[in-house]
């Protein structure tokens, strides 16, 4: 289209090159993410001052105990009052403390990659790492030419550059550094939302790749037998009830994976640890759940149980802990329980009130830990059966031994409360108020055992009734 001044573009046609909004873009991000990585280097330059720091306080303070029990006892005191601030676990500052003096003093060609932006976090948890089993003697040869391999690429692509460096320059052979790695071989769990959990395990390569293998057989195993029973099910073929087919059976593979393994792990036989007797194999998995009544209660046929107050009835129960379950798998536990532990709580504030036969000993203990359900020291989540029950006023010091001057400390904060100058003090209703040695106070509230929401409940699965 023209006009009497002269062309202009069609309106039709977009006037925006997007080659040219791309490089801007990339120019962009390249640039942002470069000043990301310096400041992040500055910020382990002062998490490695606050680790000398801590160093300096243990040595000033001419403690009684050895300097190293000294520096740890500075470092959680030091870290403790970085995570109040910056909402983290006190163990994650310590260790990123400790990571990052290491880094500014051992790895100064890392550390000045670091702050010049060619390379990233991930490069540097990289060298460290692999670094690790190297001797004082060629770490220096191992950082050149590991941060060399760094620049320019990815950190999975750079690993097995880095490791097959320091593999050349390592004093022990793999073989030797296999058998000491399989001291550390360990099983552990994380939480994950929607009352999921993970479980996680560390063997050798051989054994992982092992297990994994047979859960995959077995997994094809059972697919193929579900697609038989499918096919003569849609002939009319009666299925085979010794069979392990299901026409109606549509796990994926990952999910027959996870649930043979379950299987395996919850009711085989450790067949090569058990004794003749069977000691190993009677010993059957142990939960333990707090279930509110009315989950627990089994909805009548054709009803809905609907909400109370605006509150709904059906809440989720809790596994200890404090993490939430659905209430088809509560229900299936509490219908398996020979015993049960009741804890009263308030109807609206969720407080913890009471426990049935109230003694000092068990029944304050099953009390605080319904309370608590969590380790006390603000950013800690360790759950109840890590806690020591600590006295807020010293037991020596006259303090009684009630609800009210109780809290459950994992052993790290129980240490931190008596060794340092951190200091709590009991507000009431299990509030507890923490004082850090620079005087910043922080408030820590029990967390509420039920969720409370306004919602309609969940029908139960297949309309079963509750298993009691």
């Amino acid at each position: 289209m023209t006009n009497t001044v002269g062309a202009v573009p069609d309106p039709g046609v977009d006037p925006v090159n997007p080659v040219a909004v791309l490089a801007m873009v990339t120019s962009g991000v390249a640039a942002t993410e470069a000043s990301i990585i310096r400041l992040q280097a500055v910020r382990d330059a002062h998490l490695a001052v606050a680790q000398r720091l801590a160093e300096h306080l243990a040595t000033a303070s001419g403690a009684s105990s050895t300097q190293g029990e000294a520096v740890d006892l500075a470092a959680r005191s030091v870290a403790a009052e970085l995570a109040a601030v910056l909402h983290m676990s006190d163990r994650v500052v310590q260790g990123r403390m400790a990571r990052a003096a290491e880094l500014m003093t051992r790895y100064p060609t890392t550390m000045q990659a670091f702050s010049d932006a060619r390379i990233n976090t991930a490069h540097v948890r990289l060298i460290q790492d692999t670094a690790a089993r190297l001797d004082d003697e060629v770490r220096a040869e191992f950082e050149h030419a590991a941060v060399a391999a760094c620049e320019g690429e990815t950190p999975h692509r750079a690993k097995r550059i880095v490791e097959r460096i320091a593999e050349r320059l390592a004093p022990r052979s793999l073989t030797e550094r296999h058998r000491t790695a399989q001291e550390k071989r360990t099983v552990w769990r994380e939480e994950l939302p929607d009352g999921q959990k993970q479980l996680g395990l560390i063997h050798s390569a051989a054994v992982i790749d092992g297990i994994f293998d047979r859960l995959t057989q077995q997994a094809h195993l059972v697919k193929t037998a579900n697609a038989k029973a499918m096919k003569e099910a849609a002939s009319g073929i009666a299925p085979d009830a010794d069979g392990i087919g299901d026409p109606a059976d549509d796990r994926t593979l990952e999910q027959l994976r996870a649930d043979l393994c379950a299987d395996t792990l919850l009711t085989g036989t450790p067949s090569g640890h058990d004794t003749a007797a069977g000691l190993l194999s009677a010993v059957q998995a142990r939960v333990e759940v707090t279930v509110p009544a009315f989950t627990a209660m089994a909805p009548d046929t054709g009803t809905n149980p609907g909400t109370a107050f605006g509150v709904r009835a059906e809440q989720p129960a809790e596994l200890a802990g404090g993490q939430p379950i659905d209430t088809d798998t509560a229900r299936i536990l509490a219908g398996g329980a020979t015993a049960w532990e009741r804890v009263l709580t308030h109807p609206v504030t969720a407080a913890i009130l009471a426990v049935d036969h109230y003694r000092p000993n068990a029944d304050l203990r099953r009390l605080l830990h319904a309370r608590d359900s969590r380790c006390r020291f603000l950013t800690c989540g360790l759950p109840p059966r890590t806690q020591d029950l600590d006295h807020t006023v010293d037991a020596a010091h006259g303090g009684p031994t009630e609800e009210g001057n109780l809290g459950g400390l994992c052993r790290r904060h129980h240490v931190l409360k008596h060794h340092t100058a951190w200091k709590v003090k009991q507000l009431g209703a299990g509030i507890l108020e923490w004082t850090s040695p620079t005087g910043s106070s922080y408030i820590d509230k029990p967390p509420p055992p039920v969720t409370f929401t306004i919602h309609e409940p969940d029908p139960p699965p297949h309309d079963e009734s509750a298993p009691f």
